[in-house]
């Protein structure tokens, strides 16, 4: 039976998580269509850049991506005290920087704002704290990306219908080994798929960004978008309306987290850069078989410091998202998980005891 969404992201649980989305009948909507010969690799920096600006409204930031033909990959922290520390203006402002707010709204943020009563007053900081909760809400980051790009793929076919085959899926990483492990399983997608032969060449991947920067496509005005009408009953307020492409093509594109050595800042990866681009490297090479003579026999530090089993890190960094059920982590981590979900059996026990137990020296 499919889990509430509330069960699936629960901060007490983690704030990082790794998201999945598909299109339609997995077709090849964002890539080259063999069947029709049509290319629509562009529609791949579309999801780039809406996912970097959604970035500098919600209080969510991106970790890790890859952009498939048919498919894209995100790894995200979730900072809700981030969200919890902004001011009613200040939420008010970055909601309606994507939503056309209600008239009160409007009114609030405008130097007419003196002439509203008290209860218009109320009214309104209510509204706040649902768009607070919302700012820092995975489901509404995925939705807001997701519809933005069907909107505008649909406009350019001049089509109808779902773009998306439906919700997304997401897996909690519970612990630092998880959230290296998913990193370098999205990281090394194109690779593990033999559409790139190495990490800094496949494009639409933050390896490539933190490397050698973004393709020059990212941000191009190619394609447009209907404004929308919020539809679900429980969201709409007030005739609320996702805005234009026109208005919301200028907003700024939030860069990749940083990386932390010392572990010590929250809103950064806790690892130091290099030691993460020398695991993705080894492990893509390791992936490649016309490369398997190449691969060092020594593995990356980062390996022993985190405790985890070099080979089956390799042998799982190919199928990271069956191996692991809705949460991915050490033994301990799955099993404090289930206890927290009242859950007799999480999947994926068996290929972290595997994977996340470093081999004992001979």
């Amino acid at each position: 039976m499919t889990a509430p969404r509330s069960a699936l992201v629960s901060l007490e649980d983690t704030p990082w998580y790794h998201c999945v989305c598909r299109c339609v009948r997995r077709a090849f909507l964002c890539g080259e269509d063999q069947l029709s010969g049509m290319n629509f690799d562009h529609r791949r920096g579309w999801i780039v850049e809406r996912m970097q600006q959604l970035a500098t409204l919600f209080a969510i930031d991106v970790a890790a991506y890859a952009v498939m033909s048919n498919h894209y990959h995100i790894v995200v922290r979730i900072d809700r005290e981030r969200a919890l520390g902004w001011s009613i203006e200040e939420v008010l402002r970055r909601w309606t920087g994507l939503f056309t707010g209600p008239v009160l709204v409007t009114r609030y943020l405008s130097a007419s704002r003196a002439g509203m009563t008290q209860a218009e007053i109320t009214k309104v900081e209510a509204l706040a704290e649902v768009y607070r909760g919302r700012l820092h809400d995975l489901s509404w980051f995925m939705r807001t990306l997701n519809e933005h790009i069907a909107r505008r793929a649909n406009a350019e076919d001049g089509v109808k219908g779902r773009f998306w085959e439906g919700r997304f899926k997401s897996q909690a990483l519970l612990d630092e080994k998880a959230l290296l492990a998913a990193m370098a399983y999205v990281d090394l997608n194109p690779v593990r798929a033999g559409l790139a032969e190495t990490p800094e060449t496949s494009d639409y991947t933050s390896i490539q960004e933190r490397v050698v920067g973004l393709p020059e496509e990212v941000g191009s005005d190619t394609g447009s978008q209907e404004t929308a009408t919020v539809k679900d009953p429980d969201t709409a307020l007030d005739g609320e309306r996702l805005r234009p492409e026109a208005e919301t093509q200028i907003l700024p594109q939030a860069p990749l987290m940083p990386f932390d050595a010392t572990a010590r800042t929250p809103w950064a990866v806790p690892f130091a850069f290099e030691d993460y681009l020398e695991l993705v490297d080894w492990t893509g090479r390791a992936l490649r078989a016309d490369k398997s003579g190449y691969i060092e026999a020594r593995e990356p530090k980062i390996l022993a410091r985190l405790g985890i089993d070099g080979e089956q890190f390799i042998g799982y960094s190919e199928r990271l998202l069956k191996a692991f059920g809705t949460a991915v982590g050490a033994p301990a981590s799955l099993v404090n998980l289930c206890a927290r979900r009242q859950a007799k059996y999480l999947r994926g026990i068996q290929v972290a005891r595997a994977m996340f137990v470093a081999k004992q020296a001979a």
